[in-house]
């Protein structure tokens, strides 16, 4: 590969009678790296690597957008309405789980046969932040990571508290948080697109088992954050030492060692 995913290996994978192309770099378990609105950007990828980077194997699935094109405007909104009128994601309705999610759960089947390890991680980011959680329903994802979850779209109150899940799966979310598994869950605290009584609803949800990083970017914040601060691991990513996004990256990656380094 050239350009931003230079370094990564691009097969494809077919499940539940969809294709998509894949993008491997590193090695270990498996952390499935699921892409945020517009798509497979070159921030995208570069947090990717720094998964690699801690000794796992970075799995990049497309599932929108144009694979290493930078983010404009124009391009996001382009995306973002491609996927809205997909039937692979449920963009508004409460109580629901995705469709993509089936094939991500296959895709995280596969890499952890193929990977090895005690199991796979999972990071979904912003409309794809709530995907990990939905994968969780399966065993075989042990550490799932909530980058600012944005679906459904927090238009009204109950959509704010909706953690895009259909019944079932929230029990079944419940059954493996009861048995020892845990969630980490990012976000800017005057993100509005990921409201804060979303978080609220997972703490009722799974209690002592859903972790929550929420980072100041009020007014005057410490760190610097702008108003608008959303991707706390790709575009709004400071990774100097000591800054407030970069101790949440070192948060993740650490939730990733503890979890798969067995």
């Amino acid at each position: 590969m050239d350009g931003p995913l230079a370094g990564f290996e691009r097969t494809s994978f077919t499940a539940e009678g969809k294709t998509e192309a894949i993008y491997r770099t590193g090695s270990g378990a498996a952390v499935i790296v699921i892409s945020e609105m517009p798509g497979i950007t070159p921030n995208v990828a570069r947090f990717a690597r720094m998964v690699a980077d801690a000794g796992f194997t970075a799995v990049v699935p497309h599932l929108f957008g144009s694979d290493g094109r930078s983010p404009t405007l124009g391009y996001t909104v382009s995306s973002l309405t491609r996927a809205c009128i997909a039937r692979d994601f449920t963009v508004m309705a409460c109580g629901r789980t995705s469709p993509v999610i089936s094939w991500l759960r296959a895709l995280a089947r596969h890499e952890h046969t193929r990977c090895g390890g005690p199991g796979v991680g999972a990071v979904g980011m912003c409309f794809t932040g709530g995907f990990a959680l939905a994968m969780m329903v399966d065993e075989v994802v042990v550490a799932p990571v909530l980058s600012q979850p944005s679906l459904p779209f927090p238009l009204t109150k109950a959509r704010r508290r909706d953690v895009a899940l259909s019944p079932a799966d929230i029990v079944r979310v419940q059954e493996r948080a009861a048995g020892g598994a845990c969630v980490l869950g990012l976000r800017f605290t005057g993100d509005k697109t990921s409201p804060p009584e979303r978080f609220e609803r997972l703490r009722e949800l799974l209690g002592d088992a859903f972790v929550a990083v929420e980072l100041d970017s009020s007014k005057g914040n410490a760190g610097g954050h702008r108003k608008m601060a959303h991707s706390v691991l790709t575009e709004d990513l400071d990774d100097r030492p000591g800054t407030p996004t970069r101790d949440a990256l070192d948060q993740v990656l650490g939730f990733f060692k503890e979890r798969l380094a067995g």
